[in-house]
């Protein structure tokens, strides 16, 4: 008489044997195409295969598996354009991303990460970055100063502040919505290309949209919802009137 767990052990074996099939399969497709995607596997580990494996790779899609570290092989691929680390158990990210130079789009969302490598400053072709819903509490520094960096999301985390140093930052979007945020340092008045401004769900105080802010920066979509004021506030500060005008061309350019 066969026993449950010999079947379960035998069906983990097959499901495990198919899994490397297919992670064989589209192991072979890639180095025609550059386009690595193994998501949805429950992986623990990096794919051994990889280790050895030709630096073709354009595009890697790690998502939705079981990781809780990046290995330093992960540096080989240094013709990496597209790198998604989405829905797994990382709680760091090893400093080697650094190396991948050709980088342009980084998905980090759906993880548990508390802190970013200073390396990241290194990846200056990034053009989108994506750390929603982790556990960072200090804005990633390390990213100001990207001149290609067009979207950052950093929604769902535990910022509290926003630093000065955020008037090095590139972005045409940044999304700070539902973070602990506090403090807002005004030099994100200097942002060169910042438009989105999203804070809803924040701890900010209506003082902390200072007349700089509103006035001299760029931003002329401003969300605020959630904040610790009210929309009478926010439509009674010095500069209102001024951003107002900004949202409004804008708005008239869309139609």
């Amino acid at each position: 008489m066969t026993s449950i767990s010999s079947i379960y052990s035998s069906e983990l074996d097959r499901s495990t044997n198919m899994g490397n099939k297919q992670i064989k399969q589209h192991l072979e497709t890639a180095q025609k195409t550059g386009v690595l995607k193994i998501s949805l596997q429950r992986l623990q580990e990096f794919p051994p295969q990889l280790k050895n494996y030709p630096n073709v790779l354009k595009t890697l899609d790690l998502s939705e598996n079981r990781f809780e570290t990046v290995p330093d092989e992960l540096g080989r691929l240094t013709m990496l354009k597209h790198l998604n680390l989405s829905g797994n158990r990382l709680s760091e990210l090893n400093e080697v991303v650094g190396e991948l130079l050709k980088l342009e789009v980084l998905l980090l969302m759906n993880n548990f990460l508390t802190k970013l490598p200073k390396t990241l400053s290194n990846c200056t072709h990034l053009k989108t970055v994506n750390l929603s819903n982790n556990q960072l509490k200090v804005f990633p520094s390390m990213l100001c100063g990207l001149k290609q960096l067009d979207v950052l999301d950093l929604s769902r985390n535990q910022i509290t502040e926003v630093p000065a140093e955020v008037g090095n930052l590139y972005v045409t979007e940044l999304n700070l919505n539902q973070n602990q945020i506090s403090a807002l340092a005004e030099e994100i008045a200097d942002c060169p290309k910042l438009k989105t401004l999203r804070l809803e769900e924040n701890c900010l105080q209506a003082i902390a949209l200072t007349p700089r802010i509103l006035k001299s920066s760029k931003i002329c979509n401003l969300a605020v919802d959630g904040n610790l004021f009210n929309s009478k506030q926010f439509t009674d500060l010095d500069g209102y009137d001024v951003y107002m005008e900004r949202y409004t061309a804008v708005k008239k350019k869309m139609f």
